[in-house]
């Protein structure tokens, strides 16, 4: 049985996005180049869709800065949105808000050997790497429509990764951009952007 179409969406750039500090399960709003994003990401999404016979539902994170992409992408395309849990950023615990300069300093140590992309999972206190792909496995079997979801960059990443198959190292180095999306449709996975 084919899987239905999902357009995967990350939410445009945030404050802490461009103070390079980590938001976790915490929140910062978007910057005025992330409303500009998501603006952009909308009317991609709009034209798009504009050659897509589906009916959509858009599914969201609860947290602040997908809450307000989704507000903008609503604006051009005027779907209800539901909030699910399930799309939420990956937690760090209490790394969540800070640098990596800030964990290195107040936990020496812990991040010796990591590099760019796994030492999100080094948190002693954080989600593991198999608890979010569950998480994501979770979401991904109980689509049952085409669906725009918009959640984070990590989530994403590993969301697009358990979709595709892919290898842990693969999916921590999928791009994680903020002005396209992802067409997740018959196994495969298409950037969209202009």
């Amino acid at each position: 049985m084919a899987r239905p179409t999902i357009y995967l969406l990350r939410h445009g750039e945030t404050v802490w996005n461009s103070l390079g500090r980590f938001q976790g399960q915490l929140d910062s709003p978007l910057t005025q180049r992330g409303i500009e994003q998501a603006d952009h990401v909308a009317h991609l999404l709009r034209d798009t869709l504009c050659n897509d016979d589906q009916l959509f539902q858009m599914q969201v994170s609860p947290l602040g800065r997908v809450r307000q992409t989704a507000g903008r992408v609503q604006a051009k395309v005027p779907l209800q949105s539901v909030e699910d849990d399930r799309l939420v950023e990956v937690t760090t615990g209490s790394w969540d808000g800070m640098t990596r300069f800030e964990i290195d300093n107040e936990f020496p140590g812990n991040l010796d050997g990591s590099n760019a992309f796994d030492w999100y999972f080094r948190a002693p206190d954080g989600e593991s790497f198999d608890e979010v792909c569950k998480r994501a496995t979770s979401w991904i079997s109980d689509v049952r429509h085409p669906t725009i979801a918009i959640s984070h960059g990590l989530f994403g990443r590993i969301l697009r990764g358990v979709f595709l198959g892919l290898l842990k190292q693969e999916m921590l180095e999928l791009p994680v951009p903020q002005d396209g999306f992802y067409r997740l449709n018959d196994g495969r996975c298409e950037l969209i952007t202009v």
